[in-house]
């Protein structure tokens, strides 16, 4: 199974509560973090929903 690297783009300030939540639950909490997370519906879930927060690659 494929893994996703995710790292946080934009500032959480000023963000929705549950964005920044989302953003916390996979790990990312400064801009420049990185994260590998499993490629499974839960995590696609979560990046559908902080999109412009954050960018995906694949590897």
């Amino acid at each position: 199974m494929a893994n996703l690297k995710i790292k946080l783009v934009k500032s959480l300030s000023g963000r929705l509560e549950k964005h920044v939540a989302t953003a916390k639950s996979l790990g990312l909490t400064k801009i420049g973090s990185e994260t590998v997370q499993p490629d499974n519906p839960q995590t696609r879930g979560k990046i559908a929903l902080i999109g412009y927060l954050v960018s995906v690659t694949e590897e």
